[in-house]
Parts: C-alpha cells; structure tokens; sequence
C-alpha cells in the first residue's frame, strides 16, 4: 500500500485555513495572521491565562462598549492604541506599543457592531503581543448573560449582525464539506430553534445565529470570550466589571477566572455562582453607585484590596458614571463606565491612564470636554445624555418588546 503523499496530505488543512480566512474577512473586514508551520505535539491543554500581571510602564482602562464600533475605535484611538482611522484594518493596527490596555467588558447588547467589536479587539489583541504590548479583555454581566441565552437587551441591529454571521459562518462549512479528507466540521446550529413563538419571524433567524454563537463552545463564545478574564490584577490595581466581595476573594480569583472559562467552554452545566446575582462579580454596584443616598462603603472596599496582595485600586465598569470617570475612597475605588455607546448614553469618550509605579493616575478625554479637578469630566453644557432602548427577550421565550435601558 503506498503511503499518502505528504504534500497532498497537508492541502485540506490549508483549505480549511482559507475558509476559516474567507469568513472572517467577508464577516470582518479584517485578516487575522495564521501560523504557518503549526506544531503538531502542541500541548492541547495549554496553561490557563494568568489572573495576575506585574506592573506596566503605561497602563490604560476603557470602560463599557456595548456594541457601538464607531465609539469604540474613538476611545482605542484616544487611549494611542490604534490609528485614528474609519476603516476596519486602520483600527485594526496596534500603534500603544508596550502599554499594557484593560477593556473591562460589555461588549455585547445595546449595538449593533457585536461581532465585528469582538473581531477588533481580537484582532488588537494578536496585534499588541507583536509590539511588545498587550490588551486584556473582562467579562461583564452582558457577555455572561449572552452565553447563558439571556438576550433581554439584543437590538435589532445586532440581531440582523448575528443572522449576516450565520449565513457566512454556514457558507463556511458547506465549503469544508466539499473536501474529503477533512473530519466533518461541528455544527453549532444542530439543535437550535429556528421559530420562537410570540416573537415577530424577522427576529426568528438573528435569534437562531446568536443561541448558536454564543452559547458554551459555541464559535463566537468561545473563541472570543472564553479566554477572557472575569478578575484580573496589573501592578496594584484590581479590574473586574461589577466589584469584588471578600466572598470572591476567599474563593479564589484564579478559580473565578477558570470556572468561568470551563463554563463558557462547554465544560460546567451551569454559570458560576460567582457570576449570577445581586452580588456577582459582574454584577455588584456597592462600590461604583454614589449619591441618592448611596455612597461607596470605603471601609469595605478597603478590607476587600486589603485581602489581595500588593493592591491598591479597584477599577470597575458596569455602572454609568453620568459626569464622567469618577473615583472614591482616596481612588481606591475608579469608575470607568462613561455610558459611551450610542445605544446606552452616547457619552463621549474617557480612557483612565495609570503611569510607572501607579501613581501618575489621569483620565484622558476628548475635546471639548473640560477636567475638573483630577478626576471628574463636565460634559459640554449641549450634550444631552441619551437614554437607550433595548430588546427584551422574555425568559420564557414568549414576547418581545422594548424597555429602557439601564447600564
């Protein structure tokens, strides 16, 4: 029997390259690099990523997107990570060299730029470790939500991006199909509802693509929101949506970070407890809400950085910061939210920037906003904070209608 020719046996996995290429780009409008000479003993089980980083020479932290692609590259820009460009591979440029960036997430809901959000922090991602930098992602509530089949603040918008997503990622698979020696790709939609009674039909097909994108092991969660951090510390400064109790911290933040990545993997039958609830990690408002009668417990989240080693901040999105990047509790406690997608508040553009040592703390803003102080942003005096709507999918799958947004 004659051998297989080794030059012929390595043309499928270069099909399979091209059209994972051809979706990305048809979905993306960007390229991604690709190994060319894979490793074939490569450890199928790689070490997790770290929970903690040492400190940087210039680090920086953007808050909640939400699906709002122009706003987003707006605030890369200002924060001198990307080109200040329209186009999708200008944006796509990694110009922070080693800065170190954290984007404390909700990416998804409230837009309707989802996927090709993810597809341009990914892509930054690769981008930065070329330059000596790095971007680091966190989960929010949103992405927690999403993966759990949650999709109450889905727009339209961002339905007909996952429907657009579905027939390219289809077309993918019936191109790997065609080629013999390929193992049958997996199919993500096998097993998903196609109607949802007592929803309008032309919500049916974006509904059917985001269940099957972004449910566990799905091919959107999991390639971009699986390796994503749910707690992560740079230097003396803790990121994580929502906050942290000492519940969290006794529990482990490492073990936070891998019980959510086993979740989204498709390894764990449920979320977390850390991540469901008043007081989930992505969830908690007790140090980020003040005024109306509520002001950040400082001797709580003193107690709190006090169990996690060599911390000094706790920097969080989550809740909408109306005036702009905020702090408390002698900036132990920073507020990044601003509100900035259009489809939740359409506030202009901050970025909180943290120098060697983490002491030369500043937030950088676009003009004309105007620094008070060295924290609070005011606002132009035209500028009428906008309040969104999003979809509301029921639990039980029965209705939809709008209600109005809340970060």
């Amino acid at each position: 029997m004659e051998s297989p020719d080794p030059i012929c046996g390595g043309v499928p996995p270069l099909v399979a390259s091209f059209v994972d290429t051809f979706v990305d780009y048809c979905v993306s409008g960007l390229f991604f690099p690709t190994n060319p000479n894979p490793n074939p003993n490569a450890n199928p089980n790689p070490d997790p990523p770290p929970t903690r980083f040492p400190p940087a020479a210039r680090l920086v932290a953007i808050g909640d997107l939400h699906g709002d692609l122009h706003k987003a590259r707006e605030a890369l820009s200002l924060a001198g990570l990307s080109e200040p460009s329209s186009s999708a591979a200008g944006a796509s440029r990694w110009c922070g060299g080693a800065t170190v960036a954290v984007q404390v997430g909700d990416v998804l809901d409230r837009g309707g730029d989802e996927i090709r959000l993810l597809y341009l922090l990914h892509r930054l991602k690769l981008d930065a470790a070329r330059h000596g930098g790095a971007l680091l992602t966190v989960l929010g509530n949103h992405e927690v939500m999403n993966v759990a089949g949650d999709f109450r603040y889905a727009t339209p918008a961002g339905l007909d991006e996952f429907a657009s997503w579905a027939r390219w990622f289809r077309a993918g698979l019936a191109m790997k199909r065609l080629v013999p020696d390929l193992p049958p790709p997996r199919d993500p939609f096998r097993g998903v509802p196609t109607s949802f009674p007592g929803i309008k039909p032309e919500f049916w097909e974006g509904l059917t693509a985001r269940i099957a994108a972004l449910r566990p092991e799905g091919p959107i969660s999991a390639r971009f929101l699986a390796e994503n951090h749910t707690v992560l510390v740079v230097g003396d400064s803790v990121f994580v949506h929502g906050g942290l109790l000492e519940s969290h911290v006794e529990h482990g933040l490492e073990t936070i970070n891998e019980e959510v990545r086993e979740w989204i993997r498709g390894a764990r039958p449920r979320a977390p407890a850390h991540v469901r609830g008043r007081d989930a990690v992505v969830w908690l408002r007790k140090f980020s809400e003040d005024g109306e009668g509520k002001e950040c417990d400082c001797t709580h989240l003193k107690d709190v950085l006090g169990r996690i080693p060599g911390t000094r901040r706790m920097v969080m999105g989550h809740t909408i910061q109306k005036q702009g990047i905020t702090a408390a509790c002698g900036e132990q406690a920073v507020r990044i939210d601003v509100g900035l997608s259009r489809g939740c508040g359409d506030g202009a553009p901050q970025v909180l920037e943290i120098g060697s040592g983490g002491n030369a703390v500043r937030v950088l803003a676009t003009e004309p906003a105007t620094v008070v102080g060295r924290w609070g942003v005011r606002r132009r005096e035209d500028e009428v904070a906008k309040e969104g709507l999003a979809m509301l999918v029921k639990e039980s799958g029965t209705g939809l209608r709008e209600v109005e947004a809340r970060a």
